[in-house]
């Protein structure tokens, strides 16, 4: 059984600037097999690890919307489906990705999330290392997309308002009764440690900081990889020595 750690939080706090880092990081130490979940349908966790995107799970189930004739007499719709998603899996340098993409129809993504909850529950058994980047916010988390993990590393800012986004995001996966083993905090892009009096309100177990870095900035206006950042940059660094006691 994989180890799934799932990302959360609020928009721009650098859920999947994070993400794509801990994919790296896990890549470089050779910890394993490592599949990345992009569950956001704003997707961009394959740029930020210089993937081309081929195929999503949205255009699978678009494709099969607009030509139903495509599915075998002999083989169930959902069946049928995941034998699709399952081509849709893509084969990087050291790692795999699956993108669910945005269909092309308007209305909820709540089919598309119930495909790739039943996929994700058997490709968890496949793999050393599952990376889940959810959407910003917290429908993610209403509609069940992450049913469990491992580890549920809520990404916040150093705002206040980050910091009660987080603790909601605590609040409802308990709710929901999503079952998770840790849950951690991390702040992003801060300049210096929050007082603990503010992180102890969220509920959830403090890793640390990742500083400003100015290496992540000139990447992200460029449109470059975070996979061709610097070994030694400040982000990486930071995320390397918080890995390496936490996870």
């Amino acid at each position: 059984m994989g180890y799934v750690i799932a990302l959360a939080g609020k928009g721009g706090t650098g859920k999947t600037t994070i993400a794509s880092l801990i994919i790296r990081l896990i890549k470089e130490k050779k910890m394993g097999s490592i599949l990345a979940i992009d569950a956001d349908p704003n997707s961009n966790l394959s740029e930020a690890l210089a993937v081309e995107t081929k195929e999503t799970i949205a255009d699978v189930l678009d494709e099969i919307t607009k030509d139903p004739a495509k599915i075998p007499v002999s083989m169930p719709k959902d069946r049928f489906i995941e034998y699709k998603v399952s081509g849709a899996i893509q084969e990087a340098d050291g790692f795999d990705i699956l993108t669910m993409g945005r269909p092309e129809g308007q209305g909820c993504y709540c089919y598309v999330n119930n495909v790739l909850r039943n996929i994700m529950s058997k490709l968890i058994k496949e793999y050393d290392y599952i990376v889940i980047d959810n959407e910003a916010g917290l429908e993610h988390l209403s509609r069940r997309t992450t049913r469990s993990a491992d580890s549920l590393m809520v990404i916040s800012d150093a705002t206040l308002v980050g910091l009660k986004a987080a603790k909601r995001i605590k609040t409802i996966s308990e709710e929901l009764g999503i079952k998770i083993k840790k849950n951690f905090l991390l702040i992003n892009s801060a300049a210096k440690e929050i007082e603990k009096e503010k992180l102890a309100l969220t509920g959830l177990e403090y890793l640390g900081f990742i500083p400003f870095d100015p290496e992540i900035e000139k990447a992200s206006l460029n449109g470059n990889s975070l996979m061709d950042l610097k070994e030694d940059a400040l982000s990486i660094n930071a995320l390397r020595n918080i890995l390496e006691i936490k996870l």
